[in-house]
């Protein structure tokens, strides 16, 4: 069974709106602008921009009546990724202070609310993601752009689509 996500351009789930149950590199034929979001089934990541470029959304089964209410920075959404839950449940990341994986280097399996508290850096520059999905976000306590993470080797901050290496927290992408 694949996911559904369902985009409207006004809020409160009004307006044109467009039905997706597959990956999509460009939605703008379908909608000009996107007000709200219903996730029916699996998680997503909406992109700003086609082609899965721009701001980053991590979207679970759940209502959106607002972009704020997925930290939207406005109402463009232009792509969109679909992934199943897993069942394995397992997570495993490294950080590393410096790109190619150099400098110090910190391992984490659970959510981390302050990067700074617990790694002494404010920035990653390189990244292993051995299990499981994760989200980077720009600032503290899960707040700001966010960065999709998939298993992997992230060799430098642009990697995972990022302008700069400042990482304020993560957190596990969990079935729900």
């Amino acid at each position: 069974m694949h996911g559904k996500i369902i985009f409207y351009e006004d809020r409160n789930f009004q307006g044109r709106h467009h039905e997706c149950s597959t990956d999509c590199a460009d939605l703008s034929p379908y909608f000009s602008r996107c007000n709200s979001i219903r996730v029916e089934s699996d998680w997503w990541v909406a992109y700003e921009k086609p082609n899965y470029m721009g701001y980053q959304y991590v979207l679970t089964k759940g209502e959106y009546p607002n972009y704020q209410r997925w930290m939207g920075f406005n109402d463009n959404i232009r792509s969109c990724r679909t992934y199943p839950y897993s069942s394995g449940g397992s997570y495993r990341m490294k950080i590393y202070e410096r790109p190619d994986f150099g400098g110090q280097m910190m391992e984490f399996m659970d959510d981390c609310p302050s990067v700074y508290d617990r790694f002494r850096y404010r920035d990653i520059h390189s990244c292993q993601v051995m299990d499981g999905y994760w989200i980077f976000y720009e600032h503290p306590n899960y707040r700001g752009r966010q960065y999709f993470m998939r298993p992997g080797e992230y060799r430098r901050y642009g990697d995972w689509g990022a302008t700069c290496p400042t990482i304020g927290s993560f957190r596990r992408v969990m079935d729900f």
